[in-house]
């Protein structure tokens, strides 16, 4: 297996249909498989993901019974994966599932290197989304001292090595992208971003980006990541 994505869904059941579809269109290959998480879902997610990957065989399902953050859905699809590269995006279509192929493209045209981590930037953000990255870019490079910048954006793409034997004390929650690319920075992976577009969502609600409120609670909780990441350094 070359490639591994994994898509944390929560609650995702109406959804699911066309994700599906993008999957299946986007998917030419044998060798790339595709781990849906049911992060705990409340509705009938479960279900749906059950009947559904019956027609597309690139498609495994991961049941986590009780939510426990959005980074643990993601961990727990990293854990089942088995390609050679393995990473994740959401399922919002935000941006198309076609991303992480263009992220593979780009690492076999390299020859597959082992120390490169691909991931996407952002493009065709409203003014209010970019000062909000902008802001959290800032404020992260201060305070880590390494240039760090639109942290969440998606595809994230590398070898499975570097989640084998560098990840440690992984964050449960929406810091998992800061702490992966802070990671592959501390330890030298060429960090190659390529630009995705991000339109408005095609279908369903963010479970955190719904309003100023929901902006201000993630960031308190990646600060809070934030600090607690510095100290555990500190003591490196």
């Amino acid at each position: 297996m070359k490639l591994s994505i994994v898509i944390p869904c929560y609650n995702e059941a109406e959804s699911l249909p066309r994700l599906f579809e993008s999957i299946g269109s986007a998917i030419m290959r044998d060798d790339i498989e595709v781990l849906l998480v049911n992060n705990g879902s409340t509705d009938n997610t479960e279900q749906v993901l059950a009947e559904l990957a019956l027609h597309y065989p690139m498609v495994h399902v991961v049941h986590v019974s009780v939510k426990k953050g959005y980074g643990f859905g993601v961990l727990s699809g990293l854990r089942e994966a088995r390609g050679e590269y393995i990473g994740w995006m959401h399922g919002d279509l935000q941006p198309p599932f076609s991303d992480a192929l263009n992220a593979l493209r780009v690492i076999e045209e390299r020859g597959n290197p082992t120390n490169v981590y691909v991931k996407g930037l952002r493009k065709g953000r409203s003014l209010f989304d970019e000062f909000f990255t902008y802001g959290m870019a800032v404020f992260e490079t201060l305070l880590l001292r390494t240039v760090l910048y639109d942290i969440n954006a998606q595809p994230n793409i590398f070898h499975r090595s570097f989640f084998e034997q560098r990840w440690l004390h992984s964050p449960h929650d929406f810091a998992l992208d800061l702490y992966a690319l802070y990671t592959a920075k501390r330890h030298g992976l060429e960090i190659i971003r390529i630009p995705v577009q991000f339109p408005k969502r095609q279908f369903g609600q963010s479970h955190w980006n719904t309003s100023i409120a929901g902006k201000w609670k993630f960031i308190k909780r990646t600060i809070v990541f934030s600090f607690a990441l510095k100290k555990r350094l500190a003591r490196v």
